[in-house]
Protein backbone atom coordinates (compact mmCIF):
# COMPACT_ATOMS: atom_id res chain seq x y z
CA UNK A 1 0.00 0.00 0.00
CA UNK A 2 1.29 3.42 -0.95
CA UNK A 3 2.26 5.70 1.91
CA UNK A 4 0.11 8.81 2.28
CA UNK A 5 1.52 12.31 2.46
CA UNK A 6 -0.15 15.44 3.84
CA UNK A 7 -0.43 18.88 2.20
CA UNK A 8 2.27 20.41 4.44
CA UNK A 9 4.75 17.72 3.39
CA UNK A 10 3.87 18.18 -0.28
CA UNK A 11 4.32 21.96 -0.02
CA UNK A 12 7.64 21.61 1.82
CA UNK A 13 8.95 19.10 -0.73
CA UNK A 14 7.78 21.25 -3.60
CA UNK A 15 9.35 24.39 -2.13
CA UNK A 16 12.63 22.52 -1.65
CA UNK A 17 12.54 21.05 -5.15
CA UNK A 18 12.79 17.64 -3.51
CA UNK A 19 9.85 15.85 -5.11
CA UNK A 20 8.12 15.25 -8.40
CA UNK A 21 4.36 15.71 -8.47
CA UNK A 22 2.25 13.51 -10.72
CA UNK A 23 -1.30 14.64 -11.51
CA UNK A 24 -3.29 11.46 -12.21
CA UNK A 25 -6.35 13.20 -13.64
CA UNK A 26 -7.25 13.19 -17.34
CA UNK A 27 -5.45 15.79 -19.44
CA UNK A 28 -8.57 17.97 -19.73
CA UNK A 29 -8.57 18.50 -15.94
CA UNK A 30 -4.79 18.87 -15.79
CA UNK A 31 -4.95 21.63 -18.44
CA UNK A 32 -7.48 23.57 -16.38
CA UNK A 33 -5.65 23.36 -13.05
CA UNK A 34 -2.81 21.42 -11.47
CA UNK A 35 -0.27 21.78 -8.67
CA UNK A 36 2.83 23.81 -9.57
CA UNK A 37 5.25 21.85 -11.73
CA UNK A 38 3.15 18.69 -11.75
CA UNK A 39 3.50 16.19 -14.58
CA UNK A 40 0.36 14.63 -16.06
CA UNK A 41 0.28 10.82 -16.08
CA UNK A 42 -2.89 8.73 -16.08
CA UNK A 43 -3.06 5.06 -15.10
CA UNK A 44 -3.54 3.83 -18.68
CA UNK A 45 -0.30 5.53 -19.75
CA UNK A 46 2.02 4.56 -16.88
CA UNK A 47 3.63 1.61 -18.64
CA UNK A 48 4.31 3.56 -21.84
CA UNK A 49 5.25 7.00 -20.46
CA UNK A 50 6.72 6.55 -16.95
CA UNK A 51 10.30 5.88 -18.06
CA UNK A 52 10.29 9.03 -20.19
CA UNK A 53 8.59 11.31 -17.63
CA UNK A 54 10.18 9.81 -14.51
CA UNK A 55 13.63 8.47 -15.42
CA UNK A 56 14.89 8.23 -11.80
CA UNK A 57 13.21 5.26 -10.12
CA UNK A 58 14.54 6.36 -6.72
CA UNK A 59 13.25 9.96 -6.90
CA UNK A 60 10.58 11.15 -4.47
CA UNK A 61 7.29 11.02 -6.38
CA UNK A 62 3.91 12.13 -5.08
CA UNK A 63 0.76 11.25 -7.00
CA UNK A 64 -2.52 13.11 -6.53
CA UNK A 65 -5.91 13.57 -8.13
CA UNK A 66 -9.00 15.53 -7.14
CA UNK A 67 -9.87 14.41 -3.59
CA UNK A 68 -9.93 11.34 -1.29
CA UNK A 69 -12.80 9.80 -3.27
CA UNK A 70 -10.78 9.81 -6.51
CA UNK A 71 -9.01 6.48 -7.17
CA UNK A 72 -6.67 7.75 -9.93
CA UNK A 73 -3.69 8.70 -7.75
CA UNK A 74 -3.68 5.30 -6.05
CA UNK A 75 -3.87 3.49 -9.39
CA UNK A 76 -0.93 5.45 -10.80
CA UNK A 77 1.10 4.99 -7.59
CA UNK A 78 0.51 1.24 -7.60
CA UNK A 79 1.56 0.92 -11.24
CA UNK A 80 4.70 2.98 -10.64
CA UNK A 81 5.62 0.76 -7.69
CA UNK A 82 5.12 -2.34 -9.83
CA UNK A 83 7.53 -0.85 -12.38
CA UNK A 84 10.20 -0.55 -9.69
CA UNK A 85 9.78 3.02 -8.42
CA UNK A 86 10.94 2.97 -4.81
CA UNK A 87 9.78 6.27 -3.29
CA UNK A 88 6.16 6.80 -4.35
CA UNK A 89 3.66 8.42 -2.02
CA UNK A 90 0.08 9.59 -2.49
CA UNK A 91 -1.44 12.96 -1.60
CA UNK A 92 -4.93 11.57 -1.04
CA UNK A 93 -6.60 14.90 -0.28
CA UNK A 94 -5.59 16.08 -3.72
CA UNK A 95 -6.04 19.32 -5.56
CA UNK A 96 -9.31 20.10 -3.77
CA UNK A 97 -7.45 20.29 -0.44
CA UNK A 98 -4.63 22.31 -2.01
CA UNK A 99 -7.00 24.90 -3.51
CA UNK A 100 -9.11 25.14 -0.34
CA UNK A 101 -5.90 25.97 1.56
CA UNK A 102 -5.38 28.91 -0.81
CA UNK A 103 -2.21 27.53 -2.37
CA UNK A 104 -1.24 28.37 -5.96
CA UNK A 105 -2.02 26.24 -8.98
CA UNK A 106 -1.06 26.32 -12.64
CA UNK A 107 -3.02 25.79 -15.83
CA UNK A 108 -1.92 24.94 -19.34
CA UNK A 109 -2.12 28.66 -20.17
CA UNK A 110 -0.49 30.28 -17.09
CA UNK A 111 0.08 30.11 -13.36
CA UNK A 112 -2.57 31.44 -10.98
CA UNK A 113 -2.53 32.42 -7.36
Amino acid sequence: MTQLVARDEVKAGLDAGALTLVDALPESYYSQQHLPGALNLVADDVETRAAELLPDKDAAIVTYCSNPACPNSGQVATKLERLGYTNVRKYADGIQDWVEAGLPTESAAHATS
